[in-house]
């Protein structure tokens, strides 16, 4: 049985959960851990599943060890974060999805599901394009915002998927952002976008994003090996975005 596990108390008014699971380009992934590291965010509790796999994860220079699926808190900005070290397997996405859009639902937030868009562009001067998605309300956050509608029509897969559908079947009010990604390599400029024009105005929050490029060789290196795994495991296990055009 999936749930939700707190594990201290937090108090927040009206918050906004970013998403932050590992698919295409890591860029949910890489947006959501530089939240949590830049505004170090308390880790509050964690997500239980039988499809997740039993595993601990440490950090450098921490004796801790923790779940792999986290929810952490910044109580100033009104913020929540799901941050997770491994993909969530398709056997496990739909009580994910169920248990974490129940939960999402119970505590008040906007949920900001993240995901990339392969996209093969050469040009290393090309800004990674971005538009939204919406369950709920959320159509009217996105055109406040400024963020565009698809420009073709398509699919979110993987677990992200789930949870955009679970919040759709819930008429919960809740907001997907896609980039355009790298396909095969971890892409901090794709999640540099990601923050600059989705997650920075939608809640409401000023961040630092200059260092996931001048770092991102080694923000590349660090999540080398998960975006390996992420190859390795079947598109129904990794969240992104896709044309329709790919079904026919």
């Amino acid at each position: 049985m999936a749930r939700v596990r707190e594990r201290v108390e937090f108090d927040l008014d009206d918050p906004v959960l970013v998403e932050g699971l590992p698919g295409v380009g890591l860029v949910g992934k890489i947006a959501t851990d530089h939240l949590v590291d830049q505004f170090d965010m308390a880790y509050v509790g964690s997500v239980d599943c039988e499809g997740l796999p039993e595993v601990a994860v440490y950090g450098e220079g921490d004796y801790t060890a923790r779940p792999p699926v986290r929810l952490y808190a910044d109580e100033e900005r009104d913020l929540l974060a799901l941050q997770a070290d491994i993909p969530v397997n398709r056997v496990a996405a739909a009580e994910f999805a169920e248990c974490v859009t129940d939960w999402v639902t119970d505590v008040g937030a906007t949920p900001l599901y993240l995901s990339g868009f392969p996209d093969q562009e050469d040009d290393p001067a090309h800004v990674p394009e971005v538009f939204g998605v919406a369950t709920g309300e959320g159509a009217a956050v996105l055109d406040e915002h400024g963020i565009d509608a698809p420009p073709e029509q398509g699919v979110v897969g993987g677990p992200t998927g789930a949870l955009i559908n679970r919040a759709d079947v819930n008429d919960l009010t809740g907001v997907g952002i896609v980039v355009e990604s790298d396909p095969q390599f971890p892409d901090p400029a794709a999640s540099k976008q990601l923050i600059d024009k989705g997650i920075e105005p939608i809640a409401d929050i000023d961040i630092e994003t200059d260092t996931l490029v001048e770092q991102a060789e080694q923000i590349r290196d660090q999540k080398e090996q998960l975006a390996q795994r992420m190859q390795q495991a079947s598109e129904e296990e990794s969240s992104q975005a896709q044309s329709m055009r790919m079904f026919e």
